[in-house]
């Protein structure tokens, strides 16, 4: 949106819903909330992955922007950085990795050249209701897609967390291995 009215940001910043927009060089992009499954996914991968990004000399929080400058960021799922690259208001320049949960007719794949041009490490994207994966190198600028290994598992190597789609009785589950402790969200 580019002209917004006052009243919508004001309504919006009133009940809470501004917390998940985001500028993309000067246009504001209003996001919905995220659903049930969203937030139980975005919940469990935070506590699986946040003590393994510790260990590693990272800081990992959910919902926290990343800033290209004042009118330009997004705001990933999750986000690990250094600590040199944190400030008041989050992340600037770049992360280590980012997770991006799909919701009906978001923007996460518009995300992967923005990310990448700003050199994130990695960036997953996981649909929270199939528990696909995705995974991608942001390192040479563009996203670069990684395979999979031959069992089907996906590896953040800014941690070492090895992530795979698995299916039990009541649904699909993400298989995280972290340290040799196995968790499924």
């Amino acid at each position: 949106m580019l002209d917004v009215p006052q009243p919508l940001l004001a309504e919006r910043h009133r009940l809470g819903l501004d917390v998940f927009d985001e500028v993309w060089e000067g246009v504001l992009h209003m996001v919905p909330p995220p659903s049930s499954n969203h937030q139980l996914v975005g919940t469990g991968l935070t506590v699986v992955l946040s003590q393994a990004a510790t260990r590693r000399g990272l800081v990992l929080t959910y919902e926290t922007g990343l800033f290209a400058a004042d009118d330009d960021y997004r705001v990933p799922d999750l986000i690990a950085s250094r600590p040199e690259d944190r400030s008041h208001r989050g992340v600037d320049g770049t992360a280590a990795f980012v997770v991006e949960l799909l919701s009906p007719r978001d923007e996460s794949y518009e995300k992967l050249p923005w990310y990448a041009a700003h050199h994130v490490d990695e960036i997953l994207i996981v649909d929270p209701v199939s528990r696909h994966i995705e995974l991608y190198s942001g390192r040479s600028g563009a996203p670069i897609p990684i395979e999979p290994d031959p069992a089907g598992s996906y590896t953040l190597a800014t941690i070492g967390a090895r992530l795979s789609t698995i299916n039990i009785d009541d649904g699909p589950r993400l298989r995280v291995e972290v340290d040799g402790v196995v968790t499924d969200v």
